[in-house]
């Protein structure tokens, strides 16, 4: 008898309930999601993707990440920043993306105010790093009913407020959190998951660039 939330895949072992049985969903629980991240790059790559899946399900973008990549430069946040008018309608042609002009200009935005941020604080895994909840910030135990309220927390709108005042668009407080979850900042693989321990192993382990 599982815990809510948990399921059982069909290699036996398990898992969060959320990524189903579909294989690409499973690769990306099994293998990124909650395990820190401290390339510019990909923390890029991250934010940006989690502003497209805006009223999207993450398997829809996951889906087309390639094409995100293939798209954007592979996030290299500083060519993106001189992208301009003519890429962005160029980027409305592309079916492999998802075609919202407005989260595509944010892409283009937020790769510029990325430069600034890199220039002022040495990189943006120094930035980012450094809201790191504390101990006492995070849940003694994460079970389903817990993490399911979950979806922004005072760390997350603190770290929102501040990119939005730095000019940063499309990073609400719940997407925001999203990234967190993403980056491996927080750890919310549930209790009873086959991969929560192996992502704390590798947060334990994570010499932190704030530091």
């Amino acid at each position: 008898m599982f815990e809510a939330g948990l399921i059982e895949g069909e290699d036996g072992k398990t898992r969060c309930w959320w990524p189903g049985k579909d294989p690409l969903y499973v690769a990306y629980h099994d293998r990124e999601w909650g395990r820190p991240v401290t390339d510019d790059r990909r923390l890029f790559e991250k934010i940006c993707l989690e502003g497209f899946q805006a009223g999207l399900s993450w398997l829809t973008i996951l889906r087309k990440r390639e094409n995100f990549r293939a798209a954007f430069l592979d996030f290299d946040f500083r060519a993106i920043a001189r992208l301009g008018d003519e890429d962005v309608e160029r980027l409305l042609q592309d079916k492999g993306i998802v075609r919202h002009r407005g989260k595509i200009r944010s892409v283009i935005n937020n790769a510029a105010r990325a430069v600034e941020l890199v220039e002022k604080e040495g990189s943006l895994a120094r930035y980012f790093w450094r809201f790191e909840p504390g101990t006492d910030e995070r849940p003694k135990r994460l079970d389903h009913a817990t993490a399911m309220t979950l979806g922004k927390t005072d760390r997350s709108t603190e770290i929102s407020k501040d990119l939005k005042r730095r000019g940063w668009s499309f990073v609400g407080p719940t997407t925001v959190y999203a990234f967190m979850q993403a980056m491996g900042m927080v750890n919310d693989h549930l209790e009873g998951c086959c991969i929560r321990q192996e992502c704390e192993t590798a947060r334990h382990a994570l010499v932190r660039p704030c530091r």
